[in-house]
Formats: C-alpha cells, sequence, structure tokens
C-alpha cells in the first residue's frame, strides 16, 4: 500500500518503521510544517494528528476518495459528521481511541466483566489512565471508551474527570507521567475485596501495529468500521 501519514510525531514515525517492515511505502509524511499536498497519491492516510486538524485530515481524505484510519483523540464531537460524509462519499473510515491490539482485547473483557458486575451493588467502580505529559487530552480516548463500554451494560449513565463515586457517574483518574505509552485500570472495590483488569502499553509499537493492520484490513472496503471488524469481534 502507499501510505500518507496525516500527523508525523512519535507514533507517525513509528507507524512509518512498521509499516515498512510490512512492505509498504509511505508517499507523504504530513505535520504542522507542511502547507500542501496532494492526498490522491496515497491508496491510505493513517491519521495521528491533533484534535483541532484531525476532522479536516478525514475530510479531505474522504472527499478525495482516500480511506482513512484515525488514531486522533479529542474531537469526537464531530465524529457523526465524519461518519455521514464517509457514508455520503461512500469512502472507508475507522475510528479507535486505541489501535492495539491488546488494548481492543483488553476493551472486550472491560464489557463482560461489566456485565457480570452489574447486579453486585456493594462494588463501586473507578477507573485511572496513566500517560506521557506530552498527551493533549484528559481523560484518554482509551479511558473514555472503557467507562462506555460500562455504560453500557450497568446503570452507570456517565464519567467525570476526578471525582468521587456516584450512583450514577464513574470516576476517572488522569495522570500524566514522563514517558509512560499508556497504562489504564478498571476497578471494583468492596469492603472485602477488589477486583482489577489493567492493560500496560510497554511501548508505542503495538499501537502502530494496530493502525496498519487496520489499515491493511480497510484498504478496498467501503463503509464505518471499529476494530472490533477488524478484529473479528462482532
Amino acid at each position: 500500500m502507499k501510505i500518507a501519514l496525516l500527523g508525523y510525531g512519535r507514533m507517525g514515525k513509528t507507524i512509518e518503521e512498521i509499516a515498512l517492515q510490512r512492505g509498504h511505502e509511505i508517499v507523504l509524511k504530513v505535520d504542522e510544517n507542511t502547507k500542501e499536498y496532494n492526498i490522491k497519491t496515497a491508496d491510505i492516510a493513517i491519521d495521528f494528528s491533533i484534535p483541532s486538524v484531525a476532522f479536516d485530515n478525514i475530510s479531505n481524505c474522504l472527499n478525495n476518495s482516500v480511506p482513512v484510519i484515525s488514531g486522533t483523540t479529542g474531537w469526537l464531537n464531530k465524529y457523526p459528521a465524519a461518519t455521514e460524509l464517509c457514508n455520503k462519499k461512500n469512502g472507508g473510515f475507522i475510528y479507535a481511541s486505541n489501535f492495539s491490539l491488546g488494548v481492543n482485547i483488553f476493551f472486550e473483557l472491560n464489557e463482560q466483566l461489566a456485565k457480570m458486575m452489574h447486579q453486585l451493588e456493594e462494588y463501586d467502580i473507578s477507573m485511572e489512565e496513566i500517560h506521557h505529559t506530552k498527551k493533549l487530552d484528559a481523560p484518554s480516548g482509551t479511558a473514555i471508551t472503557l467507562a462506555e463500554g460500562v455504560i453500557k451494560h450497568t446503570n452507570k449513565k456517565s464519567w467525570n474527570l476526578d471525582v468521587t463515586n456516584s450512583e450514577s457517574q464513574i470516576p476517572i483518574i488522569a495522570k500524566r507521567i514522563e514517558d509512560v505509552p499508556g497504562t489504564h485500570t478498571v476497578a471494583y472495590n468492596s469492603v472485602v475485596d477488589s477486583i482489577e483488569i489493567k492493560h500496560t502499553a510497554h511501548n508505542r509499537s503495538g499501537f502502530a501495529l494496530g493502525a496498519v493492520i487496520a489499515a491493511e484490513w480497510l484498504c478496498g472496503r467501503t463503509g464505518v468500521f471499529t476494530m472490533k471488524d477488524v478484529l473479528g469481534l462482532k
């Protein structure tokens, strides 16, 4: 595949390395200094940019019949518009808060655990996420996906950042520590015991590999998909 990298920071460089190892070609590297480029030179685009430009990047791809993978978080108020544009243009689009294969298995475990814990009112749920100090949004998109997975199967109505537990809200603690790729913990605590599931990323390679695998899967397909489609989890 001929790949356009929309965002050429640490993630973009890791994606480049893995894509080249898998026999692909990088035809575009777009960063904040790039003024003009022709997205049509690419077979597919992978967007790991910043929240303020992600929707414009995605729209540009879809308007030019280039399927696009996006792992940028913090722009999801425009996600419905992106999916509408994708369907209108008969394009291909995958957004994921986290492309790591392990994290997407973790998402499934989280939902299964939420189903089992639903009737056990003596347990309070909480979440914690830790990322590097350069991460712009808090809580992470991954933490929000985890919270949404719990909300789907319990009486919780929403999540909130740095609040104490309540009947309707899931508290999320967001920490920023130098050089932490990403750690996410979901905990159920009672007076007698605690149950935790946890995912710890050791480096960015897992995120990058998942994004390249998703691009390989999307190439030649049309529609709006998720990593559940890519991994055959639906």
